[in-house]
C-alpha cells in the first residue's frame, strides 16, 4: 500500500486527506482497525519513533502516551513498586510483563494529559497490555504487532472504531525530508541523532560518577524532549517520565508546568490523597479530576464547587 486516504486533515473542513510513499516503497504500516485521521498519524509516527529509540537505548521494552505531538507519558518496563499500581489506577490489574508496566507508567504518571492519548508500544502489544487500554479513553495504538488476544480486546474499544496500527518494525526512512508549508517545500536530513549512554561521557561536575539508574533515566529525558514540541523540559525517575513542560513559548513556564507534574506525581502518593473516600461508581476521569483538584494549590477555592464534593463520600474536607 502506497497511499493511504484520511477522514480529514488537522480539522474536519480539510479534505481531501490522505499519506503517501514515493518511489517504489510501501507505507511501513498496516491499519488493523478504524480509520485514522491526520493528527493521529502524526502521533503514531512521532511516538514510535520515541519507544523505539528508547529500547535500543535501554534495552527495555518503552511505552509512550501521546497528545497532540508530544508525549504526555513515557516510561521503559521496569517494575514497580506496589504503591505504583494504585498511583497509576492499575492496582486491580497488576500488570506483569513489561510492556504492560511500561505503558501502565507511560498513561499513569500524568492521567489529566494521556486523556484521549495515542498510544505506542516497543513490543508486541499484549492481552495484559490491552486490558489496561481497554478501560482508558484513547484514540489509538501503534505497535510492531499484537498478540491474537490483545487484538480481539482493543477491536472492542470505541464501538469497534478504535485505531490499531501495525507498523514494521525493521522499517527505516530515507535520510532527507521534505514536507510543505504553505505552498512552499522544507528539506533537511531527518533528525537521526541516537542518544545513549556515549552522550553522558562530558560530566562537566566535579563528580564524575553517575549510577547506572541515573543514566536510564538521563536518556530517557534527553528522548523525551527530542519529540516532545519545543520549548520542553522533562523530568525522568526511575525509568518514567514524572513531568513534561511542552510547547510554551517560554522556557521558564516550560519548566514550571514540567515542574508542577513532577511534585504532583510525588504528592499522589501521599497516604491522604492514596485513601480519599471517593463515591461509589465515580468514573475514571472524574476521580482523576477530582485528585487534580485536591492537590492543587489553589484547592480551596475550588473545594467548596458542588461538583467537585459530589465526587467524595465524606464531603468534609
Amino acid at each position: 500500500m502506497k497511499e493511504l486516504k484520511l477522514k480529514y486533515g488537522c480539522n474536519p473542513h480539510q479534505v481531501p486527506a490522505l499519506v503517501s510513499i514515493k518511489d517504489e516503497e510501501n507505507l511501513p504500516i498496516k491499519i488493523l482497525n478504524g480509520n485514522p485521521g491526520y493528527i493521529n498519524l502524526l502521533d503514531a509516527f512521532n511516538s514510535w519513533q520515541l519507544v523505539k529509540e528508547l529500547k535500543t537505548a535501554t534495552k527495555i521494552p518503552a511505552a509512550a502516551s501521546f497528545k497532540h505531538l508530544s508525549p504526555a507519558g513515557a516510561a521503559l518496563g521496569i517494575k514497580m513498586p506496589e504503591i505504583l499500581e494504585k498511583v497509576l489506577a492499575v492496582e486491580d490489574l497488576k500488570p506483569k510483563s513489561e510492556i504492560a508496566i511500561a505503558y501502565a507508567k507511560a498513561r499513569g504518571i500524568d492521567r489529566m494529559s494521556s486523556y484521549g492519548d495515542w498510544a505506542a508500544l516497543s513490543n508486541v502489544c499484549d492481552e495484559e497490555t490491552a486490558l489496561i487500554l481497554k478501560r482508558e479513553v484513547s484514540d489509538g495504538i501503534i505497535a510492531p504487532g499484537f498478540t491474537e488476544k490483545a487484538l480481539e480486546i482493543l477491536k472492542t474499544k470505541k464501538r469497534g472504531k478504535y485505531n490499531i496500527i501495525e507498523i514494521d518494525e525493521n522499517y527505516v526512512p530515507k535520510e532527507i525530508e521534505t514536507r510543505e508549508v504553505f505552498g512552499v517545500s522544507f528539506t533537511q536530513k531527518r533528525n537521526d541523532a541516537i542518544i545513549t549512554e556515549e552522550d553522558l561521557k562530558n560530566i562537566v561536575t566535579e563528580n564524575k560518577n553517575i549510577p547506572d539508574f541515573a543514566k536510564i533515566d538521563l536518556i530517557l529525558a534527553s528522548l523525551v524532549c527530542k519529540y516532545t514540541q519545543s520549548n520542553s523540559v522533562c523530568y525522568a525517575k526511575q525509568g518514567m517520565a514524572i513531568g513534561i513542560g511542552a510547547g510554551q513559548q517560554s522556557r521558564i513556564h516550560c519548566t514550571r508546568l514540567a515542574g508542577n507534574k513532577a511534585d504532583s506525581f510525588f504528592l499522589r502518593q501521599h497516604e491522604k490523597v492514596l485513601n480519599l473516600p471517593f463515591a461509589e461508581n465515580i468514573k475514571r476521569a472524574e476521580k482523576d479530576n477530582a485528585i487534580d483538584v485536591y492537590i492543587n494549590e489553589e484547592y480551596d477555592e475550588i473545594i467548596e464547587d458542588e461538583t467537585f464534593r459530589k465526587a467524595f463520600l465524606n464531603q468534609k474536607f
